[in-house]
C-alpha cells in the first residue's frame, strides 16, 4: 500500500512530471538499452524510432500517477499492458531494470527538482504498479498453462504452409513441432513470435487471421518497407521451418452481444477481423463486414469473404478501393467517410463495431462513427504496436 507521504509528494510533483514526461521517456530508452542491452530484443525498434513507444509510455506513466487511489478509473489500460507483456515474455526480473532507469531518467530531466525524497516516492509508486503488473501476468502465464494443449514460454511451431494473399500479405499455417494438442484462442487474439535475425533476437505479435477450432494458427503478414521481422518471414522462412511461439494473447475479441456487428478494417487490419467473421456469423449475428484497400492487387482475403457470402447471404459486404488500378474501375472507390458509413450503417445506430486499420484511418471512421451516433462504448479498437489515441 502506498504511503500518504508518497501520495503526497506524487501529487504535488506530477505537474512537472507530466510537462516533462515526453523528455522523461525520450531520455529513459536510450538510458536503458545502454545498461540493459539484453531488453531490446523486447522493443519493436521501428516504434521507437517513430516516438510511439515513447509517448505511449509517458502517457502510462502520467495516468497511474494521477490515478492512484482509483486505478479502476484506468479501465482497460491495464489489462492492454498485461495482455501484451505476456505475449512478450515479460518476467518479474524485468521491472527493477525499468524502475532503475526510470528514476535515473526523472532525476536527469528534472534536476534539483528531483530530490531523493521525491525519487524515492515515485520508485514507491513505481514498485506498487510493478506488483500489480506481476501478479496479473503470473496469472497469465498460468492460465496459459493450465489450459488444454497451452504453454508457458515459447512453444516450438513448424510453418506447414504459406499462401500469398495479395502483392503485400503472406500468410503462414502453423502446427506445434511436438504433435501435441493446439490451445484454443478468442477470435481477435494475436500470437508473440520470437525470432534470431543475423544474430539479432526480436519479438513481434501477429493477430491470428484464422477461426478458432482449426489445427493450426495462422497469421497473415504484412510486408513493410524495410521491416526487419516481415521481410525475414516474406524471404527466408519456407514451408518445413521451425517458430518459436508464445500462447494466444489480448483484449481485442469477439463479445457474444447480439446486436448486429461492423467489422471495419483498413490494410491489413483485416486479419483479426477475419478470425472473428465466421464464429460471428454461426452465432446468427448480423453482420456488416467494410474492409478498405489500396486497389485489388493489395487486397487479400477477397475471395474467401465471397466464399462466405455464398453460405451466409445475410452477410452484407462492402470493399472500397483508396487508390484503385485501371482495372478496378468497377469497384467501390474512395474512402469509409461518414457518407458513406450512413449509407453501409444499419439504421439503429445500437451496433458493435470493431475497427483496425492504420492510425488516420481509424481516427477518420471513429469521428463519423460518433458523429453517426455510434456509443463510443461499442466501438473497439486496438493498434498494432502501442497504445495511441484516436478520439479527437
Amino acid at each position: 500500500m502506498l504511503s500518504q507521504a508518497s501520495k503526497d509528494i506524487i501529487a504535488a510533483t506530477l505537474p512537472a512530471v507530466k510537462a516533462c514526461a515526453s523528455d522523461i521517456t525520450g531520455v529513459f530508452y536510450p538510458l536503458m538499452f545502454e545498461r540493459y542491452p539484453e531488453v531490446k530484443a523486447f522493443f519493436n525498434q521501428t516504434h521507437q524510432a517513430q516516438g510511439t513507444q515513447r509517448q505511449a509510455l509517458a502517457n502510462a506513466v502520467v495516468a497511474y500517477a494521477a490515478n492512484l487511489d482509483r486505478l479502476e478509473a484506468l479501465g482497460d489500460a491495464v489489462a492492454l499492458i498485461v495482455q501484451k507483456h505476456v505475449s512478450l515474455g515479460i518476467q518479474p526480473e524485468h521491472y527493477p531494470i525499468v524502475g532503475e532507469c526510470l528514476l535515473a531518467a526523472i532525476r536527469e530531466v528534472l534536476g534539483a527538482a528531483a530530490s531523493d525524497e521525491v525519487l524515492g516516492a515515485w520508485g514507491e509508486a513505481y514498485g506498487q504498479l510493478a506488483g500489480l503488473l506481476i501478479a496479473a501476468e503470473e496469472a497469465e502465464y498460468a492460465g496459459n498453462a493450465a489450459r488444454p494443449g497451452g504453454w508457458r514460454g515459447e512453444r516450438a511451431f513448424r510453418v506447414v504452409r504459406r499462401e500469398r494473399e495479395s502483392e503485400v500479405i503472406e500468410s503462414f499455417y502453423l502446427q506445434p513441432s511436438d504433435g501435441g494438442a493446439l490451445a484454443p484462442f478468442k477470435p481477435g487474439q494475436y500470437i508473440g513470435l520470437v525470432l534470431e535475425i543475423d544474430g539479432q533476437s526480436v519479438r513481434r505479435n501477429y493477430s491470428l487471421s484464422c477461426r478458432p477450432g482449426l489445427d493450426y494458427y495462422r497469421i497473415s503478414v504484412k510486408r513493410e518497407p524495410g521491416g526487419l521481422v516481415s521481410g525475414y518471414l516474406h524471404d527466408r522462412v519456407q514451408v518445413g521451418d521451425e517458430l518459436l511461439l508464445s500462447a494466444p494473447a489480448g483484449s481485442f475479441v469477439l463479445n457474444d452481444a447480439e446486436r448486429p456487428l461492423v467489422l471495419l478494417s483498413g490494410g491489413v487490419g483485416i486479419t483479426p477481423t477475419l478470425s472473428m467473421l465466421r464464429p460471428a456469423l454461426e452465432s446468427g449475428r448480423a453482420v456488416h463486414f467494410l474492409h478498405g484497400a489500396l486497389n485489388s492487387r493489395q487486397q487479400a482475403f477477397g475471395n474467401a469473404v465471397a466464399a462466405l457470402q455464398q453460405d451466409y447471404p445475410a452477410l452484407q459486404v462492402e470493399v472500397v478501393y483508396s487508390a484503385p488500378l485501371a482495372e478496378d474501375a468497377a469497384k467501390a472507390q474512395g474512402l469509409f467517410d461518414q457518407q458513406r458509413l450512413a449509407a453501409l450503417l444499419p439504421a439503429e445506430r445500437d451496433v458493435d463495431v470493431y475497427l483496425l486499420g492504420p492510425k488516420a484511418f481509424m481516427q477518420s471512421c471513429y469521428a463519423s462513427l460518433r458523429a453517426l451516433g455510434v456509443a463510443a462504448d461499442n466501438i473497439r479498437y486496438e493498434f498494432f504496436g502501442p497504445l495511441e489515441a484516436i478520439e479527437g
